[in-house]
């Protein structure tokens, strides 16, 4: 199995939509709400990517672009004016394509659809409100956060911070299944409104690996660089694969029980940055069209990596320009100061291990590969990347690069 928990944390300091259509939640079709804006998603999610990539090139990452949309969306249900439109249009929406409604109903649509229950798989996203309780807030803003991302509202006295930091770190536990602990620290006093996304997801493969079959083996993190990794072996199963003939690359997609997959694309020895430079929307829809299933004798590292970023230093260059400054408009959140928003606002993501599931393996591996001959192998022993998603919704819900699985 595996966990994965990720969160976008929003501080904002002191310093109308008509939506009144009903949500058709059975809707999951070509026009669905939530088909709507992930076009979107998509491209804001790989510009977020490729903006971290530049910044750190030799480091792991790993982030959930949804939480980080879901929650910038939400409080663009305050913004006004360009502070409005810069948000919509940074998450990666033609205003011109998508109306502000279809954002919103699209947000709505798509944490409904991850929320249906489903036995197979464990998926909470969310948000929470904690307000100034000194602060008049409009109700349309109130009334919208919670109707379109089913926000839970906290009252809260900011004048009291060891409190507050309390209610908050045991919120975010409770609801990430004790995965995010201790999540803000030190609040300022000046602080009117505390906005935090979580994402938590648990799933088990589909294909789950034996771990009676693990051993130790070399990751080539770069050509200097050798770590030791326990490495899981599957080699009977069959797997959605791709060689790619155009892209120096191997793609592998496993399926978790529910819907939810993921893609695992290993650029071939030295080719991670041209690789990396092609990961694009157009490129994922190619890749999956591409696949075919393959027996694969199939080597891949145990490994956990989390992610922690700075949003005011990504997003301005991704069109946020008033929204770390004093020119920002809130006013649609309160009427009586002028808000700001702060600059500590970390996304904290962390996938922890993929592969083993804990069940009774029978059977014995002796037969060694001597079976078939021709058979293909793929080794995950140098840097990957990871793509984990939902297929319901066509929603990104991770995204990654394991340049050194030891790392956390």
């Amino acid at each position: 199995g595996m966990t994965s928990s990720s969160l976008a944390l929003v501080l904002i300091h002191f310093c109308p939509v008509n939506l009144d259509t009903p949500l058709n939640l059975s809707d999951t079709g070509e026009g669905s709400p939530s088909l709507k804006i992930a076009p979107g998603n998509t491209a804001f999610a790989l510009h977020f990517y490729h903006l971290m990539a530049s910044q750190s090139p030799g480091s792991n990452i790993f982030f959930s672009p949804l939480s980080i949309s879901a929650s910038y969306a939400m409080l663009s249900l305050g913004a006004r004016s360009h502070s409005k439109t810069q948000i919509l249009e940074g998450l990666g929406f033609n205003l011109t394509e998508v109306s502000e409604s279809d954002i919103h109903r699209g947000f709505q649509h798509l944490l409904h659809t991850l929320h249906l229950p489903d036995d197979r798989l464990e998926m909470h996203m969310g948000s929470t409100l904690f307000l100034s309780q000194d602060l008049l807030i409009l109700p349309e803003f109130l009334n919208d956060s919670v109707a379109f991302y089913d926000s839970k509202l906290f009252l809260t006295n900011f004048h009291d911070p060891v409190g507050t930091t309390q209610l908050i770190n045991d919120h975010i536990k409770e609801e990430t299944q004790g995965k995010i602990v201790d999540l803000v620290s030190k609040l300022n006093t000046d602080i009117a409104m505390v906005l935090v996304n979580y994402i938590y997801f648990k799933a088990l493969w589909e294909k789950p690996f034996q771990p009676s079959m693990t051993t130790t083996q070399d990751f080539h993190v770069d050509e200097n660089t050798v770590v030791q990794v326990p490495m899981m072996l599957q080699d009977t199963a069959h797997h959605w694969y791709l060689n790619d003939r155009y892209l120096p690359c191997s793609v592998l997609r496993m399926d978790y029980k529910g819907n939810m997959t993921a893609f695992f694309i290993l650029p071939n020895r030295g080719k991670m940055k041209q690789v990396e430079e092609a990961l694009t929307p157009e490129m994922l829809t190619r890749w999956n069209r591409l696949l075919q299933k393959r027996k694969l004798e199939l080597h891949f590292p145990k490994f956990s990596i989390s992610g922690s970023y700075q949003l005011n230093e990504i997003l301005p260059k991704m069109g946020f320009v008033d929204l770390f400054s004093r020119q920002v408009d809130l006013s649609g959140i309160t009427k009586e100061k002028k808000l700001q928003v702060s600059k500590v606002s970390h996304p904290w993501s962390s996938m922890p291990e993929v592969g083993t599931q804990a069940a009774a393996a029978t059977g014995i591996f002796t037969t060694f590969l001597s079976a078939w001959h021709n058979h293909r192998v793929l080794w995950f022993n140098r840097p990957f990347f990871v793509v984990i998603f939902s297929t319901n919704t066509q929603s990104i819900l991770f995204l990654g690069k394991v340049v050194n699985p030891t790392k956390p």
